[in-house]
Protein backbone atom coordinates (compact mmCIF):
# COMPACT_ATOMS: atom_id res chain seq x y z
CA UNK A 1 0.00 0.00 0.00
CA UNK A 2 2.99 2.35 1.20
CA UNK A 3 4.61 1.66 -1.74
CA UNK A 4 1.11 2.64 -4.13
CA UNK A 5 1.25 6.07 -2.25
CA UNK A 6 5.02 6.55 -3.14
CA UNK A 7 4.68 5.88 -6.81
CA UNK A 8 1.49 8.04 -6.91
CA UNK A 9 3.42 11.19 -5.35
CA UNK A 10 6.24 10.12 -7.94
CA UNK A 11 3.94 10.71 -10.45
CA UNK A 12 2.18 13.86 -9.10
CA UNK A 13 5.50 15.56 -8.75
CA UNK A 14 6.41 14.68 -12.73
CA UNK A 15 3.77 15.80 -13.77
CA UNK A 16 3.55 18.75 -11.65
CA UNK A 17 7.44 19.36 -12.80
CA UNK A 18 6.30 19.22 -16.59
CA UNK A 19 4.03 21.73 -16.12
CA UNK A 20 6.07 24.11 -14.25
CA UNK A 21 7.99 24.11 -17.13
CA UNK A 22 5.53 24.77 -19.37
CA UNK A 23 5.30 21.54 -21.07
CA UNK A 24 1.41 20.84 -20.99
CA UNK A 25 0.32 16.99 -22.28
CA UNK A 26 -1.23 17.98 -26.17
CA UNK A 27 -4.45 15.77 -26.67
CA UNK A 28 -4.70 13.67 -29.31
CA UNK A 29 -7.48 11.62 -30.92
CA UNK A 30 -6.62 8.94 -33.54
CA UNK A 31 -7.08 10.93 -36.61
CA UNK A 32 -5.50 13.85 -35.07
CA UNK A 33 -2.21 11.88 -34.14
CA UNK A 34 -2.29 10.26 -37.59
CA UNK A 35 -2.68 13.93 -39.16
CA UNK A 36 -0.03 15.40 -37.26
CA UNK A 37 2.25 12.57 -38.73
CA UNK A 38 1.38 13.02 -41.84
CA UNK A 39 2.36 16.95 -41.29
CA UNK A 40 5.67 16.58 -38.96
CA UNK A 41 7.09 13.29 -40.06
CA UNK A 42 10.68 13.92 -41.06
CA UNK A 43 10.53 11.10 -43.97
CA UNK A 44 7.14 12.15 -45.35
CA UNK A 45 8.68 15.71 -45.37
CA UNK A 46 11.34 14.45 -47.55
CA UNK A 47 9.45 12.33 -49.81
CA UNK A 48 7.64 15.28 -50.14
CA UNK A 49 10.74 16.88 -51.25
CA UNK A 50 11.23 14.25 -53.98
CA UNK A 51 7.94 15.15 -55.46
CA UNK A 52 8.92 18.94 -55.32
CA UNK A 53 11.99 17.88 -57.34
CA UNK A 54 10.22 16.12 -60.02
CA UNK A 55 7.88 18.77 -60.21
CA UNK A 56 10.97 21.56 -60.52
CA UNK A 57 12.26 18.81 -63.36
CA UNK A 58 8.91 19.28 -65.95
CA UNK A 59 9.86 22.79 -65.55
CA UNK A 60 13.59 22.11 -66.71
CA UNK A 61 11.85 19.96 -69.77
CA UNK A 62 9.93 22.80 -70.44
CA UNK A 63 12.34 24.90 -70.84
CA UNK A 64 14.38 23.08 -73.32
CA UNK A 65 11.49 23.90 -75.75
CA UNK A 66 11.52 27.65 -74.98
CA UNK A 67 14.38 30.26 -76.73
CA UNK A 68 17.83 29.99 -75.65
CA UNK A 69 19.88 33.27 -75.78
CA UNK A 70 22.84 33.76 -74.51
CA UNK A 71 26.23 36.50 -75.04
CA UNK A 72 29.88 36.03 -74.91
CA UNK A 73 32.56 38.47 -74.87
CA UNK A 74 36.28 37.81 -75.89
CA UNK A 75 39.27 39.42 -76.12
CA UNK A 76 42.57 37.49 -76.44
CA UNK A 77 46.56 38.02 -76.93
CA UNK A 78 47.83 35.88 -79.56
CA UNK A 79 51.24 36.35 -78.17
CA UNK A 80 52.59 33.64 -80.50
CA UNK A 81 50.85 34.27 -83.77
CA UNK A 82 49.56 31.53 -86.22
CA UNK A 83 51.47 31.35 -89.84
CA UNK A 84 50.65 29.92 -92.85
CA UNK A 85 52.53 28.96 -95.77
CA UNK A 86 52.37 30.37 -99.09
CA UNK A 87 54.11 29.68 -102.45
CA UNK A 88 57.32 31.49 -103.07
CA UNK A 89 55.92 32.28 -106.38
CA UNK A 90 54.12 35.01 -104.85
CA UNK A 91 56.98 36.88 -104.03
CA UNK A 92 59.28 36.51 -107.08
CA UNK A 93 60.63 39.48 -108.05
CA UNK A 94 63.51 40.20 -110.82
CA UNK A 95 64.95 42.60 -108.51
CA UNK A 96 64.90 41.40 -105.82
CA UNK A 97 68.08 39.00 -105.59
CA UNK A 98 66.65 37.76 -101.98
CA UNK A 99 63.84 36.41 -103.22
CA UNK A 100 62.89 33.32 -102.14
CA UNK A 101 63.40 30.21 -104.74
CA UNK A 102 60.47 29.34 -107.25
CA UNK A 103 59.01 25.85 -106.05
CA UNK A 104 58.91 26.88 -101.94
CA UNK A 105 56.88 27.96 -99.36
CA UNK A 106 57.05 30.62 -97.34
CA UNK A 107 55.51 31.48 -93.60
CA UNK A 108 53.61 34.56 -93.74
CA UNK A 109 51.78 35.94 -90.72
CA UNK A 110 47.61 36.70 -91.22
CA UNK A 111 46.85 36.60 -87.48
CA UNK A 112 46.90 39.99 -85.52
CA UNK A 113 48.39 40.25 -82.46
CA UNK A 114 45.17 40.86 -80.66
CA UNK A 115 41.59 40.02 -81.88
CA UNK A 116 38.14 40.59 -79.77
CA UNK A 117 34.50 38.90 -80.34
CA UNK A 118 31.41 39.94 -79.01
CA UNK A 119 28.15 37.80 -79.84
CA UNK A 120 24.52 36.87 -79.01
CA UNK A 121 23.35 34.04 -79.89
CA UNK A 122 19.68 32.24 -79.73
CA UNK A 123 18.04 29.32 -80.77
CA UNK A 124 14.50 27.69 -80.75
CA UNK A 125 13.27 24.38 -81.20
CA UNK A 126 10.56 23.77 -83.60
CA UNK A 127 10.09 20.41 -83.79
CA UNK A 128 11.50 17.81 -81.94
CA UNK A 129 9.17 14.70 -81.24
CA UNK A 130 10.89 13.31 -77.86
CA UNK A 131 10.55 16.61 -76.58
CA UNK A 132 6.96 16.48 -77.08
CA UNK A 133 6.57 13.42 -75.82
CA UNK A 134 8.96 14.27 -72.73
CA UNK A 135 6.61 16.64 -71.86
CA UNK A 136 4.19 14.36 -71.38
CA UNK A 137 6.38 11.68 -69.34
CA UNK A 138 7.57 14.35 -67.12
CA UNK A 139 4.25 15.28 -66.24
CA UNK A 140 3.51 11.63 -65.83
CA UNK A 141 6.43 10.85 -63.72
CA UNK A 142 5.38 13.88 -61.38
CA UNK A 143 2.16 11.85 -60.98
CA UNK A 144 4.19 9.03 -59.91
CA UNK A 145 6.04 10.68 -57.29
CA UNK A 146 2.45 12.15 -56.13
CA UNK A 147 1.60 8.92 -55.79
CA UNK A 148 4.80 7.69 -54.02
CA UNK A 149 3.97 10.64 -51.37
CA UNK A 150 0.24 9.21 -51.18
CA UNK A 151 2.06 5.34 -50.35
CA UNK A 152 4.72 6.78 -47.56
CA UNK A 153 1.39 7.91 -45.82
CA UNK A 154 -0.44 5.68 -45.82
CA UNK A 155 2.30 3.31 -44.12
CA UNK A 156 2.63 6.63 -41.79
CA UNK A 157 -1.04 5.76 -41.21
CA UNK A 158 -0.61 2.23 -40.44
CA UNK A 159 2.02 2.93 -37.95
CA UNK A 160 0.68 5.23 -36.03
CA UNK A 161 -2.57 3.73 -35.75
CA UNK A 162 -0.52 0.33 -34.24
CA UNK A 163 1.56 2.44 -32.17
CA UNK A 164 -1.59 4.70 -31.16
CA UNK A 165 -3.66 1.10 -30.36
CA UNK A 166 -0.79 -0.08 -28.29
CA UNK A 167 -0.53 2.59 -25.68
CA UNK A 168 -4.58 2.21 -25.55
CA UNK A 169 -4.27 -1.19 -24.80
CA UNK A 170 -1.57 -0.64 -22.20
CA UNK A 171 -3.35 1.98 -20.90
CA UNK A 172 -6.62 0.10 -19.62
CA UNK A 173 -4.73 -2.82 -18.56
CA UNK A 174 -2.29 -0.58 -16.45
CA UNK A 175 -5.97 0.65 -14.95
CA UNK A 176 -7.31 -3.01 -14.39
CA UNK A 177 -4.10 -4.05 -12.99
CA UNK A 178 -4.35 -0.46 -10.59
CA UNK A 179 -7.99 -2.34 -9.66
CA UNK A 180 -6.70 -5.44 -8.88
CA UNK A 181 -3.86 -4.37 -7.04
CA UNK A 182 -6.37 -2.61 -4.66
CA UNK A 183 -8.63 -5.12 -4.80
CA UNK A 184 -5.83 -7.60 -3.65
CA UNK A 185 -4.52 -5.56 -0.82
CA UNK A 186 -8.07 -4.56 0.77
CA UNK A 187 -8.52 -8.83 0.89
CA UNK A 188 -5.04 -9.17 2.28
CA UNK A 189 -5.69 -6.42 4.57
CA UNK A 190 -9.20 -8.15 5.29
CA UNK A 191 -7.18 -11.60 5.84
CA UNK A 192 -4.66 -9.71 8.00
CA UNK A 193 -7.52 -8.85 10.52
CA UNK A 194 -8.85 -12.47 10.26
CA UNK A 195 -5.59 -13.89 11.11
CA UNK A 196 -4.95 -11.17 14.13
CA UNK A 197 -9.07 -12.57 15.47
CA UNK A 198 -8.00 -16.19 14.80
CA UNK A 199 -9.89 -16.90 12.51
CA UNK A 200 -7.28 -17.37 9.46
CA UNK A 201 -3.65 -18.83 9.08
CA UNK A 202 -0.06 -17.03 9.01
CA UNK A 203 -0.01 -18.94 5.70
CA UNK A 204 -3.26 -17.35 4.18
CA UNK A 205 -1.55 -13.68 4.52
CA UNK A 206 1.53 -15.00 3.38
CA UNK A 207 0.25 -16.50 -0.01
CA UNK A 208 -1.91 -13.05 -0.48
CA UNK A 209 1.17 -11.17 0.26
CA UNK A 210 3.41 -13.28 -2.16
CA UNK A 211 0.25 -12.60 -4.59
CA UNK A 212 0.29 -8.72 -4.34
CA UNK A 213 3.94 -8.73 -4.51
CA UNK A 214 3.64 -10.39 -7.58
CA UNK A 215 0.46 -7.91 -9.10
CA UNK A 216 3.44 -4.94 -7.77
CA UNK A 217 5.46 -5.96 -10.18
CA UNK A 218 3.60 -6.92 -13.27
CA UNK A 219 1.91 -3.21 -12.73
CA UNK A 220 5.46 -1.85 -12.95
CA UNK A 221 6.44 -3.54 -15.17
CA UNK A 222 3.19 -2.68 -17.36
CA UNK A 223 3.72 0.87 -16.80
CA UNK A 224 7.24 1.31 -17.77
CA UNK A 225 5.55 -0.70 -21.23
CA UNK A 226 2.88 1.87 -21.68
CA UNK A 227 5.82 4.27 -21.18
CA UNK A 228 7.55 2.96 -24.52
CA UNK A 229 4.78 2.33 -26.33
CA UNK A 230 3.88 6.26 -25.80
CA UNK A 231 7.40 6.93 -26.67
CA UNK A 232 6.84 4.98 -29.85
CA UNK A 233 3.64 7.03 -30.83
CA UNK A 234 5.66 10.44 -30.60
CA UNK A 235 8.18 8.60 -32.78
CA UNK A 236 5.74 7.51 -35.17
CA UNK A 237 4.09 11.50 -34.75
CA UNK A 238 7.10 12.75 -35.14
CA UNK A 239 6.60 14.82 -32.14
CA UNK A 240 9.42 15.34 -29.60
CA UNK A 241 9.99 12.75 -27.19
CA UNK A 242 10.25 15.44 -24.41
CA UNK A 243 6.57 16.61 -25.45
CA UNK A 244 4.10 14.67 -23.03
CA UNK A 245 0.71 13.58 -24.79
CA UNK A 246 -2.83 12.84 -23.90
CA UNK A 247 -4.91 10.40 -25.91
CA UNK A 248 -8.50 11.27 -26.21
CA UNK A 249 -9.91 8.27 -27.34
CA UNK A 250 -11.30 5.25 -25.07
CA UNK A 251 -10.48 1.65 -26.03
CA UNK A 252 -14.06 1.18 -25.53
CA UNK A 253 -15.02 3.61 -28.40
CA UNK A 254 -12.88 1.69 -31.09
CA UNK A 255 -15.25 -0.46 -33.27
CA UNK A 256 -14.11 -2.95 -35.72
CA UNK A 257 -16.05 -3.38 -38.20
CA UNK A 258 -16.97 -7.34 -39.03
CA UNK A 259 -18.75 -6.04 -42.39
CA UNK A 260 -14.43 -5.43 -43.85
CA UNK A 261 -13.76 -9.03 -42.81
CA UNK A 262 -15.60 -10.11 -46.69
CA UNK A 263 -15.75 -6.95 -48.71
CA UNK A 264 -18.12 -6.99 -51.61
CA UNK A 265 -17.13 -3.84 -53.31
CA UNK A 266 -13.22 -4.25 -53.48
CA UNK A 267 -11.50 -3.23 -56.36
CA UNK A 268 -7.57 -3.03 -57.30
CA UNK A 269 -7.76 0.38 -57.95
CA UNK A 270 -8.34 1.10 -54.62
CA UNK A 271 -4.95 -0.06 -53.53
CA UNK A 272 -2.20 2.82 -54.29
CA UNK A 273 0.58 -0.15 -55.17
CA UNK A 274 -2.00 -1.04 -58.20
CA UNK A 275 -2.41 2.58 -59.04
CA UNK A 276 1.72 3.41 -58.98
CA UNK A 277 1.90 0.48 -61.13
CA UNK A 278 -0.32 2.08 -63.97
CA UNK A 279 1.19 5.10 -63.60
CA UNK A 280 4.60 3.07 -64.35
CA UNK A 281 2.88 1.51 -67.50
CA UNK A 282 2.18 5.00 -68.49
CA UNK A 283 5.74 5.96 -68.36
CA UNK A 284 6.90 2.32 -70.22
CA UNK A 285 4.64 3.27 -73.07
CA UNK A 286 6.04 6.82 -73.42
CA UNK A 287 9.53 5.70 -73.38
CA UNK A 288 8.33 3.72 -76.46
CA UNK A 289 6.90 6.53 -78.34
CA UNK A 290 10.02 8.81 -77.61
CA UNK A 291 12.85 6.02 -78.63
CA UNK A 292 10.09 6.09 -82.18
CA UNK A 293 10.29 9.17 -82.19
CA UNK A 294 14.39 8.79 -82.62
CA UNK A 295 13.44 8.40 -86.73
CA UNK A 296 11.91 11.80 -86.66
CA UNK A 297 13.73 14.36 -88.01
CA UNK A 298 14.80 18.10 -85.46
CA UNK A 299 14.21 21.61 -86.57
CA UNK A 300 15.49 24.65 -85.04
CA UNK A 301 15.88 28.06 -85.51
CA UNK A 302 19.48 30.26 -85.26
CA UNK A 303 20.44 33.14 -85.00
CA UNK A 304 23.73 35.08 -84.46
CA UNK A 305 24.62 38.67 -84.07
CA UNK A 306 27.62 40.13 -83.30
CA UNK A 307 31.01 42.43 -83.39
CA UNK A 308 34.22 41.37 -84.33
CA UNK A 309 37.68 43.23 -84.47
CA UNK A 310 41.36 42.63 -84.63
CA UNK A 311 44.39 44.77 -84.44
CA UNK A 312 47.91 44.33 -83.43
CA UNK A 313 47.92 47.50 -81.22
CA UNK A 314 45.82 46.62 -78.08
CA UNK A 315 44.70 50.26 -77.41
CA UNK A 316 43.54 50.18 -80.83
CA UNK A 317 40.70 47.19 -80.37
CA UNK A 318 39.12 49.17 -77.77
CA UNK A 319 38.14 51.98 -80.33
CA UNK A 320 34.23 51.57 -81.47
CA UNK A 321 35.36 52.45 -85.14
CA UNK A 322 37.57 49.62 -84.96
CA UNK A 323 34.61 46.80 -84.27
CA UNK A 324 32.68 45.20 -87.32
CA UNK A 325 29.10 44.36 -87.41
CA UNK A 326 27.83 40.71 -88.28
CA UNK A 327 24.66 39.32 -88.06
CA UNK A 328 23.54 35.40 -89.22
CA UNK A 329 20.04 33.78 -89.22
CA UNK A 330 18.91 30.36 -90.76
CA UNK A 331 17.34 27.09 -89.63
CA UNK A 332 18.65 23.70 -89.22
CA UNK A 333 17.38 20.29 -90.08
CA UNK A 334 18.51 17.13 -88.68
CA UNK A 335 17.87 13.91 -90.20
CA UNK A 336 18.39 10.76 -88.50
CA UNK A 337 20.06 8.28 -91.37
CA UNK A 338 21.67 5.46 -89.86
CA UNK A 339 22.91 4.79 -86.25
CA UNK A 340 24.44 1.15 -86.60
CA UNK A 341 20.32 -0.28 -85.30
CA UNK A 342 20.60 1.40 -81.88
CA UNK A 343 17.08 3.25 -81.88
CA UNK A 344 16.22 -0.13 -83.17
CA UNK A 345 17.31 -1.58 -79.64
CA UNK A 346 16.04 0.79 -77.99
CA UNK A 347 12.47 -0.02 -78.94
CA UNK A 348 13.08 -3.44 -78.43
CA UNK A 349 13.71 -3.38 -75.07
CA UNK A 350 10.97 -0.39 -74.83
CA UNK A 351 8.19 -3.00 -75.63
CA UNK A 352 9.71 -5.39 -73.41
CA UNK A 353 9.79 -3.20 -70.78
CA UNK A 354 5.67 -2.70 -71.18
CA UNK A 355 5.25 -6.45 -71.64
CA UNK A 356 6.67 -6.74 -67.94
CA UNK A 357 5.05 -4.00 -66.85
CA UNK A 358 1.64 -5.70 -67.80
CA UNK A 359 2.82 -9.09 -66.05
CA UNK A 360 3.16 -7.38 -63.30
CA UNK A 361 -0.52 -6.11 -62.74
CA UNK A 362 -0.88 -10.27 -62.65
CA UNK A 363 1.45 -10.62 -59.73
CA UNK A 364 0.20 -7.48 -57.70
CA UNK A 365 -3.42 -8.74 -58.67
CA UNK A 366 -2.95 -11.86 -56.62
CA UNK A 367 -0.75 -10.78 -54.10
CA UNK A 368 -3.49 -8.40 -52.95
CA UNK A 369 -5.77 -11.18 -53.31
CA UNK A 370 -3.69 -13.27 -51.05
CA UNK A 371 -3.17 -10.09 -48.67
CA UNK A 372 -6.91 -9.45 -48.68
CA UNK A 373 -7.37 -13.12 -47.61
CA UNK A 374 -5.21 -13.32 -45.20
CA UNK A 375 -5.97 -10.55 -43.34
CA UNK A 376 -9.77 -11.09 -43.45
CA UNK A 377 -9.35 -14.26 -42.06
CA UNK A 378 -6.42 -12.91 -39.26
CA UNK A 379 -9.60 -10.39 -38.15
CA UNK A 380 -12.09 -12.85 -38.30
CA UNK A 381 -9.53 -15.41 -36.01
CA UNK A 382 -8.72 -12.28 -33.70
CA UNK A 383 -12.55 -11.48 -33.27
CA UNK A 384 -13.64 -15.37 -32.62
CA UNK A 385 -10.62 -15.40 -29.86
CA UNK A 386 -11.63 -11.60 -28.38
CA UNK A 387 -14.97 -13.16 -28.09
CA UNK A 388 -13.62 -16.36 -26.31
CA UNK A 389 -11.18 -14.59 -24.14
CA UNK A 390 -13.50 -11.54 -22.87
CA UNK A 391 -15.75 -14.60 -21.90
CA UNK A 392 -13.13 -16.24 -20.07
CA UNK A 393 -12.26 -12.95 -18.12
CA UNK A 394 -15.83 -12.65 -16.75
CA UNK A 395 -15.96 -15.98 -16.01
CA UNK A 396 -12.69 -15.76 -14.22
CA UNK A 397 -13.66 -12.65 -12.51
CA UNK A 398 -16.90 -14.34 -11.18
CA UNK A 399 -14.47 -17.41 -9.85
CA UNK A 400 -12.47 -15.13 -7.93
CA UNK A 401 -15.47 -13.19 -6.61
CA UNK A 402 -16.89 -16.46 -5.18
CA UNK A 403 -13.91 -17.60 -3.74
CA UNK A 404 -13.51 -14.85 -1.60
CA UNK A 405 -16.69 -14.94 -0.57
CA UNK A 406 -16.23 -18.28 0.74
CA UNK A 407 -13.11 -17.74 2.20
CA UNK A 408 -14.36 -14.70 4.04
CA UNK A 409 -17.21 -16.95 5.37
CA UNK A 410 -15.18 -19.77 6.16
CA UNK A 411 -16.31 -22.30 3.77
CA UNK A 412 -13.47 -22.10 1.02
CA UNK A 413 -9.86 -22.00 1.23
CA UNK A 414 -7.15 -19.29 0.44
CA UNK A 415 -5.30 -21.22 -1.84
CA UNK A 416 -8.72 -21.28 -3.62
CA UNK A 417 -8.71 -17.89 -3.52
CA UNK A 418 -4.89 -16.97 -4.67
CA UNK A 419 -5.40 -19.84 -7.40
CA UNK A 420 -8.54 -17.81 -8.74
CA UNK A 421 -6.84 -14.31 -8.81
CA UNK A 422 -3.93 -15.92 -10.78
CA UNK A 423 -6.70 -17.31 -13.21
CA UNK A 424 -7.85 -13.91 -13.38
CA UNK A 425 -4.60 -12.10 -14.05
CA UNK A 426 -3.67 -14.91 -16.72
CA UNK A 427 -7.07 -13.71 -17.98
CA UNK A 428 -6.97 -10.75 -18.10
CA UNK A 429 -3.69 -10.53 -19.98
CA UNK A 430 -5.01 -12.52 -22.43
CA UNK A 431 -8.19 -10.81 -23.56
CA UNK A 432 -5.95 -7.43 -23.62
CA UNK A 433 -3.15 -9.38 -26.11
CA UNK A 434 -6.55 -10.60 -28.06
CA UNK A 435 -7.67 -7.11 -27.85
CA UNK A 436 -4.23 -5.52 -29.57
CA UNK A 437 -4.10 -8.62 -31.89
CA UNK A 438 -7.86 -7.67 -33.18
CA UNK A 439 -7.03 -4.09 -33.38
CA UNK A 440 -3.64 -4.35 -35.39
CA UNK A 441 -5.22 -7.43 -37.58
CA UNK A 442 -8.01 -4.23 -38.22
CA UNK A 443 -5.34 -1.75 -39.25
CA UNK A 444 -4.14 -4.71 -41.63
CA UNK A 445 -7.18 -5.11 -42.97
CA UNK A 446 -8.20 -1.88 -43.79
CA UNK A 447 -4.68 -1.06 -45.51
CA UNK A 448 -5.30 -4.54 -47.26
CA UNK A 449 -8.65 -3.19 -48.84
CA UNK A 450 -6.83 0.41 -49.63
CA UNK A 451 -9.44 2.11 -46.79
CA UNK A 452 -6.70 3.07 -44.65
CA UNK A 453 -6.51 7.03 -45.43
CA UNK A 454 -8.74 8.13 -47.10
CA UNK A 455 -9.04 12.02 -48.24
Amino acid sequence: MKRSIYLMIALLTVWGTGHAQGQAPMPFSLQESIAYALQHRASLQATRNQEKIAKAQVGEIRAMGLPQVSGSLEVGDNFIQQQSFLPAEFFQDPNNPNAPEPGTFVPVTFTPAYTGNATVSGSQLLFDGSYLIGLKAAKTYTELSRKATEQSEIEVAGQVSKAYYGVLVNRERFELLSQNLHRLDTLLYQTGVMFDNGVAEKLDVDRLRVQLNNLSVEKQNTERLMAVSENLLKFQMGIKQQQPIMLTDKLAEVEVDVAKVNPQSFTYSNRIEYSILETQRDLAELDLRNRKSGYLPKLSLNARYGYITANNSFNNITKTRNWLEYGYVGGQLQVPIFDGLRKHYQVQQARITIENTKLGFETLSQSIDLELAQASAELTNALDVLVARRENMALAEDIARVAKIKFQEGVGTNLEVVTAETDLREAQTNYYAAMYDALISKVNLDKATGTLLTK
